[in-house]
């Protein structure tokens, strides 16, 4: 699905065949989940491939090393240089591109010693939530900002994202709204949120919530198309029956909502704002992806 016998990658300072790669056993992020990584996407364009904001992105793999107290000295501008070339390397255009870091053996619950940068992609020509979700709220909590850096990109975090996707897909819902310790909205398994009321979008400001590089996507379309957008703390009830709702990721890009808890929203989706908003973004993607 994500590989096959011709496939590149970029490990440890070098390029090499996807199936040639091995893991270190005893390596401190199998053990523990501790390390972290970057979800990016190129996009086919006029002038080529073109990853989306890159300087953003390869901007917060490295901060999120740093608050994990992960040594990793790669800047920027080799981030994007190496994927261009795995991109070119692979021949692809439109991809999903999998930035990892990983850490060096060590049982002891301190540190990282040592870091290895994997760079993967993979073909990926939609998002992967095309159609209106239907979402139900969740009974798992996101993590609590005082026992983990949310703000990090973090593997070990992700398991809390797997038990309420799949306890939403359990119950028959598409996916999950995940609430914070004191019960606001937070965020899906692994997307931002925004809802719709008279022609003005919400979203849960920071706190307990990752802020994603498409969520201040979204802050910059609504200001050049006039759209209000506040970011407060509200609950699942101020969002069910609203007009219109919408979770955005690298890998959703912009994908409506259906419906809440099985309470519809309630305009039709092209006429909203929010619609608006996620034409804007896939202009965005193809025609000023730099």
């Amino acid at each position: 699905m994500y590989y096959n016998d011709d496939t590149t990658i970029y490990f440890d300072g070098k390029f090499m065949k996807a199936k040639d790669a091995g893991t270190d056993l005893y390596g401190q992020s199998l053990h523990y989940g501790y390390s972290v990584f970057e979800g990016i996407k190129s996009y086919s364009t006029d002038h080529g491939a073109r990853i989306f904001k890159a300087k953003e992105h390869f901007e917060r793999l490295r901060r999120s090393a740093e608050l994990m107290h992960i040594p990793f000295d790669y800047s920027v501008n080799q981030l994007t240089e190496l994927t261009y070339e795995l991109l070119d390397r692979n021949g692809f255009t439109d991809a999903y591109i999998r930035p990892l870091v990983t850490c060096s053996p060590n049982m002891s619950l301190s540190k990282g010693q040592k870091s290895y940068l994997s760079l993967l992609a993979w073909e990926w020509n939609n998002g992967y939530l095309a159609d209106k979700m239907k979402i139900m709220t969740s009974p798992f909590q996101r993590p609590n900002p005082k026992a983990f850096k949310v703000e990090a990109k973090v593997g070990g975090h992700y398991v809390n994202s797997i038990l309420a996707c799949q306890d939403a897909k359990d119950k028959g819902y598409d996916e999950a709204l995940v609430l914070d310790e004191n019960g606001y909205v937070a965020e899906s398994s692994g997307a931002n949120v925004f809802y719709e009321k008279d022609g003005v979008l919400f979203t849960p400001a920071k706190g307990s919530i990752l802020p994603g590089i498409t969520r201040q996507t979204v802050f910059e379309i609504c200001e050049e198309l006039d759209i209000p957008v506040k970011e407060t703390f509200f609950k699942p009830e101020d969002m069910r029956g609203a007009d219109a709702g919408f979770f955005c990721g690298t890998a959703a890009e912009i994908v409506a909502l259906n419906s809440l808890d099985d309470v519809p929203f309630t305009r039709n989706w092209e006429e909203t704002a929010s619609g608006r908003v996620q034409q804007a973004y896939l202009k965005l993607v193809r025609v000023l992806s730099l």
